[in-house]
């Protein structure tokens, strides 16, 4: 499922494969093809709800960015967006209700 509509499917060449993601943040992406759809680290396999499950059971973010070489705003990041996707579910529940 594609992250939004609102959102335009980026392309660009990695490595010499193309990679194709719908941009999340800066460094979280929705890659077709990758992990179902679900959010990534941009040109990772890995999957942002493992790097959240990590902090939930309490690991620091520095931790988690070095078990998975990322750079550690890009594990803040992944909590910002898993934010604003919680706000929108909330919202959408509120309105149906």
């Amino acid at each position: 499922m594609p992250a939004s509509k609102n959102k335009k499917l980026v392309r660009e060449m990695v490595g010499g494969e193309p990679y194709e993601y719908y941009r999340l943040g800066r460094y979280i992406v929705s890659a077709p093809g990758v992990c179902g759809g679900r959010p990534t680290f941009k040109y990772t396999r890995i999957d942002v709800r493992h790097a959240l499950s990590l902090l939930s059971a309490g690991w620091p973010v520095e931790m988690v960015a070095k078990d998975f070489d990322l750079p550690a705003q890009a594990v803040k990041e992944a909590v910002k967006v898993a934010s604003k996707a919680l706000d929108k579910h909330e919202g959408a529940y509120a309105k149906a209700a």
